[in-house]
């Protein structure tokens, strides 16, 4: 795929009223596959515009959004989601590679989503889904 159809896709699936998470954005796997050639301002942007969290998988060979986009994100004011992209319990150890990560992007406790509270967390959602777009 190429990039501005890369781009397009995700554009699609960020503006989809019901998007919440935007989870791996390339789709890389380190050491294995190249993650989809993405315009990062315009994807990054559309998930501010949308208020769509970005999640920065925590798993070693994901590592995905990239480090070097944290601080873009951040100043656009959304929040990372550090997941472990666990499909085991043992998965998530994995967290560990994700904060690490985040740390490098100089990612604070404030811009991180899962350190919210679970109330918080949870008013999110409700917000979220009972008004797509309302909350921004």
């Amino acid at each position: 795929m190429d990039r501005e159809k890369a781009t397009a896709r995700l554009l699609k699936a960020i503006r989809n009223p019901y998007t919440t998470i935007l989870g791996h954005p390339t789709g890389r796997l380190l050491l294995a596959r190249e993650g989809y050639p993405i315009n990062y301002e315009e994807i990054l942007k559309a998930c501010a515009e949308e208020n769509v969290v970005v999640e920065l998988n925590a798993h070693p060979y994901r590592l995905d959004l990239d480090w070097r986009w944290i601080d873009y994100a951040v100043q656009l004011g959304l929040k990372i989601s550090i997941n472990p992209d666990a499909h085991s319990i043992e998965g998530y150890g994995d967290m560990y590679y994700g904060v690490a990560v985040a740390r490098k992007g100089f990612l604070s406790v404030q811009d991180t989503f899962n350190s919210l509270s679970l109330e918080e967390i949870t008013e999110w959602f409700k917000k979220k889904k009972s008004v797509p777009g309302s909350i921004k």
